[in-house]
């Protein structure tokens, strides 16, 4: 009697490789030096293939993780905007207000932003495109504290229902942006104080 031969053992699974692996230290390596390469060139000298040469990385590195620098300068900003912090919840529309302004503040004064923003919002007044791209990272996560921000204080009470929340970012984030990134002055002590006091203020007005 003739036995049937042992099926062979299936191939064992290589390990992911190449573009399926998108390594960590190197992604970091890259990010780094997009921040160097901004700092040197800004972001309309600044190209894919001087930020590969910074980060010691061949340029299909680069473009495995960003289809262009535009992708890539966005995905950093998108480190210090407000998209995925919760909304302030200290109990009063002062104090969400004053939270919201500290936060702001601490990103306004980190030098990737500083450096970044100017730049960006000069090619989006060039480009429709990339004003899109822009807004989308700079100005959502803010809009979206903003809007919880005023619909907690409606339900408490502090503001009518007609309360408008573009306005108060307008009146929160433009005098902030204005003194840290267009003028470059420091944050006196209380100012903060006073100018989340000014928005309430605003706010309450209509």
């Amino acid at each position: 009697m003739t036995t049937e031969p042992a099926p062979a053992p299936a191939p064992a699974r290589r390990a992911p490789a190449g573009a399926a692996v998108l390594r960590e230290d190197v992604t970091e390596a890259i990010r780094a030096a997009v921040v160097e390469e901004l700092a040197a060139v800004g972001f309309a000298r600044m190209s894919i293939e001087g930020i590969a040469r910074r980060a010691g990385v061949g340029k299909t590195a680069v473009y495995r993780r960003w289809k262009s620098k535009l992708h890539l300068v966005l995905d950093l900003v998108g480190v210090f905007a407000a998209d995925g912090l919760p909304v302030p919840a200290t109990g009063s529309l002062y104090g969400d207000l004053r939270a919201l302004l500290e936060v702001m503040s601490h990103v306004l004064r980190h030098p990737v932003a500083s450096a970044v923003i100017p730049d960006l919002l000069v090619e989006a007044a060039r480009n429709p495109e990339i004003a899109d791209a822009v807004r989308g990272a700079l100005l959502d996560g803010q809009r979206r504290l903003a809007e919880g921000i005023v619909a907690e204080a409606v339900e408490r009470g502090e503001l009518p229902a007609t309360a408008c929340p573009e306005r108060a970012l307008d009146l929160a984030i433009g005098p902030l942006y204005w003194r840290q990134v267009v003028v470059r002055d420091a944050v006196p002590a209380g100012y903060l104080d006073e100018l989340a006091r000014a928005v309430v203020a605003g706010l309450r007005a209509g």
